[in-house]
């Protein structure tokens, strides 16, 4: 059958990739076209175009980059037309897939859509499109169920969280201390901050005014898939921070903590049992667009998962250097450790027990015959 995948950014890269991967197990004769990353090509998806070319986050940034935005959704759908699919999978980036699904669906294609658009934050009224225009919606967060099955009468399919198949058991490797030239001693605090170079230009200028004050630790900042280094090396000159790139897992595998910028990698910190603080800033303009829309209590996975404040968020100006050094001290005092940790065993349990990559595919391929 032929399957076209749609992922806007480096988690969807990620899970589209385990998802090509099941559904190569169970369909011999599976074409797929992909809009993703690197992963999914070497997954054997057909790569249409990268994510670097699609990542704008914000208010602001989607308004002043709009003309790419409408001629790359021009360009899909001409190209899905061209394709003819049995089906078109979506992974989140709901700002561009919503669209196409809009126009998918009058075209007569099949629309499944993996990782639901977070509409339980803001943006609820798009639910009301979401149920004329997918054939199935398949969810990731043990709430969104209840969200969609009893508050609007949308049936979906809990498959479990994907990034357990991914994390779960991964393994500390000496061998990959010695490739990176990592001190076997050494403590680590690793710096996460983002993926996008619009947030990234916001988080590492406070990291890295934060790292001399930890003189007793290695920091080591984790390079972003699709971001050279030597747009890092603008902001490291002179800084005695190494740069480590799409090696995220295995940083984490040894840190003693982290500060990550939020987004998926809040999560895939705290299945890897490392104690976080969580920082987040945005432009101005799209941070108070932001405030007045946006229904959470918290914006971090894992407090949304657990409904409580597991990790410490630092936003907008609650993320300045005196603040984050003192979260910092306390993520890393033995009482820091042992509650985070705790905590953490918990969200574990919580998020079920794995297989999200194949479960997903096996339901798409059923609903397909």
């Amino acid at each position: 059958m032929k399957y076209y995948i749609i992922a806007g950014e480096a988690s969807g890269d990620l899970h589209g990739s385990k998802l090509i991967e099941a559904l190569k197990e169970i369909d011999d004769k599976a074409q797929i076209r992909c809009w993703g990353g690197d992963l999914m090509q070497k997954a054997g998806g057909t790569l249409v175009k990268h994510y670097k070319k699609l990542a704008f986050m914000g208010f602001w940034e989607v308004i002043t980059h709009l003309g790419t935005i409408l001629k790359n959704i021009s360009f899909c759908k001409k190209d899905i037309s061209n394709f003819q699919p049995d089906v078109i999978i979506y992974i989140d980036y709901p700002g561009f897939n919503l669209r196409i699904a809009k126009w998918a669906k009058q075209q007569g294609f099949k629309n499944h859509f993996y990782i639901s658009p977070q509409v339980w934050a803001w943006k609820e009224n798009r639910v009301h499109q979401m149920k004329k225009d997918l054939d199935a919606l398949y969810v990731i967060l043990p709430f969104e169920k209840d969200f969609f099955e009893t508050k609007h009468q949308l049936e979906v399919e809990f498959v479990g969280h994907p990034l357990l198949d991914t994390l779960l058991n991964k393994e500390k490797s000496t061998h990959f201390l010695k490739e990176n030239q990592i001190s076997e001693e050494k403590k680590i605090i690793l710096l996460l901050p983002g993926s996008r170079k619009q947030e990234i230009k916001k988080m590492l200028p406070i990291f890295l005014e934060v790292a001399p004050l930890f003189p007793q630790f290695e920091f080591i900042l984790a390079g972003a898939p699709g971001i050279s280094q030597e747009w890092y090396h603008k902001f490291l000159k002179g800084e005695n921070i190494k740069l480590i790139q799409n090696k995220t897992h295995e940083l984490l595998l040894h840190a003693r903590a982290a500060l990550v910028s939020s987004g998926t990698a809040t999560l895939e910190t705290g299945l890897l049992d490392v104690p976080q603080v969580v920082c987040y800033r945005s432009s101005f303009i799209t941070y108070q667009i932001a405030k007045r829309l946006v229904k959470l209590k918290f914006i971090s996975l894992i407090n949304l998962i657990m409904d409580r404040e597991v990790v410490k968020e630092l936003i907008q100006d609650a993320f300045n250097v005196k603040e984050v050094v003192r979260q910092l001290k306390y993520v890393l005092s033995e009482s820091g450790q042992k509650k985070l940790k705790g905590d953490y065993q918990e969200l574990r349990k919580v998020l079920g027990t794995g297989g999200a990559s194949k479960k997903t595919a096996q339901l798409i391929f059923e609903a397909l015959q």
